[in-house]
């Protein structure tokens, strides 16, 4: 009796503060009203001949109230009958559509005594917004079951999952990775202050291990290994497949879908996330039936397809897209004023950061992790089992700026307070979480390829093969020498005299197709698309007998690996250093790389797809730097530097990810370990094929076609 008592008093005192917080934020939102209708001239809340103050406020009041209604009722219905526009479409729109609801509740007042033009009430309806929100979780801050109730509704649940069976208490599980956050960043910044939360779990016994990626170290191997088990013949982030004529891109959907696709098929397992997960901003979906953001399948369409409902959760609050927008416009100055500032100072390694660059920045900075982060928090508040969310924000950063300096730092405590943010929600969620934190790669500093020598890899390749080259690159050093020794090797090949365009007489036979040459970080690629097989090094020396000298005696590579009729596959290096790959070890042209080096590229040389000839650029241990074959100063892809080197923490309730002196090595060992994680949490995976109909797939694209040189990944 007594106890039902207690419960109704705490239930009228709960529905008590509830009244009272929805009245502070009516009153609130009344009186930015009056404040705005003062301020500017379009927005009027009186009729023609005037009003007095007291008839001024309750139109002011009647208007706050009828937006606000049509905010918590009618809103979340216009974003949900949006789900199919893109986030960043959805995000400008937002704005639009909540000015035209302030439109329909002035409209609403009785004598029409409210009036604003379109361009006014948008601004008034997003003033509107981020004042009822910043009210509304002042109000609850104190309150746990306000906040947690706030939570909910910002997430787009009203209660946790009905499958969630809150007497056992099992723990979920939340992955969370820093896209490109290398293991020495990540222990730089928390020792410079930069990272209080991850401090904070460090010396409450979470573990910090590092681990070692494949020789392809870049997030669409890496990922695709975390989360399905198995990035076999996966060589680069771009690379071209000889036998479907296919040139396959890590960061395109239609790519994404064919390498999940195989994934699956090779492991017989629909991934890491197949029991009751989410993926959330990742290259793939790991198996989760919850999906936002996730590449792999942006380029499906069907029931199954959930990526846009990742969107409903964030837009579902117009406060959320205010906030959004305001961080949008700050990142991109921010960028404009950062660029302009070392452009100033003449840093030095330095790259274009113009054009479109602020907005991409400004997306992956701040949309992308805002949306990624509210999906987190709805999963966790949701009860879900397991959760996979990738934030990019560091990587993209990264590669213009470099993997360290004040704009990365920046970048680095906007991470942990994110990552704080989702903590905080943790201790709100209907069941206890265990939170990791893992990278998938890291970044290794260093100028260019093109600003150390003044040409490319691709004009270099071609200077290599006697092609035509731009005047430019024939002044170069290394661009002369190119074309020097390609001449003369074609000359003594031939015993013909050769033209200055690298030409013999008519005699030869008709010129083969030009070389392909893609890059991926300081890891390159050149492909031969007319010979339908992986080229040997006796093939490429009769047709280009200059090539393979001009790519390994070049001081910015470090080794060249190439099939060998006689030897199998031979990595060619400086100073006439050959060494089979059979006999190769972490010594000799590799040993700069560090330890796994050697079994990283004997990897990598048994895949169907690898390249005919794979070039790594050089390394200098004692700077740390590499150089990218693309526009990046901050580069990963290849072997060389921090970028092998991520990290793993975990917290102490986990078993140790290897045993007292073993190495993590690998994305495929790194998801062994994830899964015996969530076996301890909630019981064993149950394999799921997902993959989709061949169909499905990418289909093939010319080898003439100019490659797009991608440089988010």
């Amino acid at each position: 009796m007594g106890d039902g008592r207690w419960g109704g008093a705490e239930r009228w005192r709960s529905a008590g503060g509830t009244l009272g917080r929805v009245i502070v934020v009516w009153a609130v939102s009344t009186l930015t009203m009056l404040i705005l209708a003062g301020l500017l001239p379009d927005f009027e809340l009186q009729s023609a001949d005037g009003d007095s103050f007291t008839r001024t406020a309750l139109t002011a009041a009647a208007a706050a109230g009828a937006f606000g209604l049509l905010g918590a009722l009618v809103w979340p219905l216009i974003v949900r009958a949006l789900l199919l526009v893109p986030a960043l479409v959805l995000g400008l729109l937002v704005f639009f559509l909540n000015g035209s609801m302030l439109l329909v509740a002035l409209w609403l007042i009785p004598d029409g005594r409210g009036a604003a033009n379109p361009e006014t009430a948008v601004v008034v309806a997003a003033v509107m917004s981020a004042v009822a929100s910043a009210t509304s979780t002042g109000l609850a801050v104190r309150d746990d079951d306000a906040y947690r109730r706030r939570l909910y509704r910002l997430t787009g649940r009203t209660r946790p999952r009905a499958s969630v069976e809150a007497p056992e208490q099992v723990p979920g599980t939340v992955f969370l990775q820093l896209d490109g956050v290398g293991h020495h960043v990540l222990r730089d910044a928390v020792a410079d202050g930069l990272m209080p939360t991850v401090a904070a779990w460090l010396a409450d016994g979470h573990r910090l291990t590092p681990w070692r990626t494949d020789w392809s170290s870049q997030t669409g191997a890496s990922q695709l290994g975390i989360l399905h088990g198995s990035n076999e013949d996966v060589p680069a982030f771009r690379w071209y497949e000889k036998d479907t004529g296919r040139l396959m891109v890590s960061n395109r959907p239609a790519s994404a879908v064919e390498l999940q696709r195989r994934a699956v098929r090779r492991t017989g397992d629909g991934g890491l996330l197949t029991v009751d997960g989410a993926s959330r901003g990742n290259l793939f979906s790991g198996g989760a039936d919850q999906l936002a953001l996730v590449l792999s399948m942006a380029a499906r369409r069907g029931p199954r397809n959930r990526s846009r409902a990742g969107y409903f959760a964030y837009f579902s609050d117009p406060a959320n897209a205010v906030r959004t927008a305001g961080s949008f416009v700050a990142e991109c100055v921010r960028e404009i004023l950062q660029s302009t500032r070392a452009l100033l100072r003449r840093d030095t390694p330095r790259v274009s950061r113009g054009g479109t660059y602020p907005f991409v920045r400004a997306f992956a900075t701040v949309l992308e992790r805002d949306v990624v982060v509210s999906a987190v928090m709805g999963d966790m508040l949701g009860g879900r089992t397991a959760v996979y969310a990738d934030l990019v924000a560091y990587d993209e950063v990264a590669h213009h700026s470099g993997p360290h300096g004040r704009d990365t730092d920046q970048v680095l405590r906007r991470l942990d307070r994110s990552i704080a943010l989702i903590a905080t929600v943790a201790e709100h969620a209907p069941r206890p979480y265990r939170i990791v934190l893992l990278s998938d790669h890291g970044q290794s500093a260093g100028e260019t390829f093109e600003g150390a020598y003044g040409l490319t890899l691709k004009e270099l390749v071609r200077a290599g093969c006697g092609l035509p080259v731009p005047r430019r690159v024939r002044r170069t050093r290394s661009g002369s020498e190119a074309r020097d020794a390609a001449r003369d090797a074609l000359r003594l090949a031939l015993h013909r005299p050769v033209d200055e365009t690298g030409e013999a007489e008519r005699e030869l036979p008709a010129r083969s197709s030009e070389p392909l040459v893609l890059a991926s970080g300081n890891l390159g690629l050149v492909s031969f698309p007319d010979v339908p097989h992986r080229m040997t090094r006796e093939e490429i020396d009769r047709r280009h007998p200059a090539l393979l000298r001009t790519l390994a005696h070049h001081p910015g590579v470090g080794f060249v690996l190439v099939a060998s009729a006689e030897h199998g596959s031979v990595v060619l290096a400086r100073g006439g250093v050959e060494v089979p790959v059979a006999e190769l070890d972490d010594g000799g042209p590799l040993a700069v790389f560090g330890p796994g080096a050697a079994r990283a590229v004997r990897r990598t040389d048994g895949f169907p797809h690898v390249a005919d000839i794979m070039v790594n650029s050089m390394y200098d241990p004692a700077t740390g730097t590499v150089h990218a074959f693309e526009e990046q100063i901050g580069s990963h892809g290849g072997l060389g530097g921090e970028q092998s080197h991520p990290f793993l923490l975990s917290p102490p309730e986990l078993s140790p990810p290897v045993g007292a002196g073993e190495e993590l090595v690998g994305a495929e060992q790194v998801h062994r370990v994830l899964r015996r994680w969530l076996r301890e949490c909630s019981g064993p995976q149950v394999p799921l094929a997902i993959s989709p109909p061949p169909e499905e797939s990418e289909s093939s694209i010319p080898v003439d076609r100019p490659v797009a040189q991608d440089k988010n990944h």
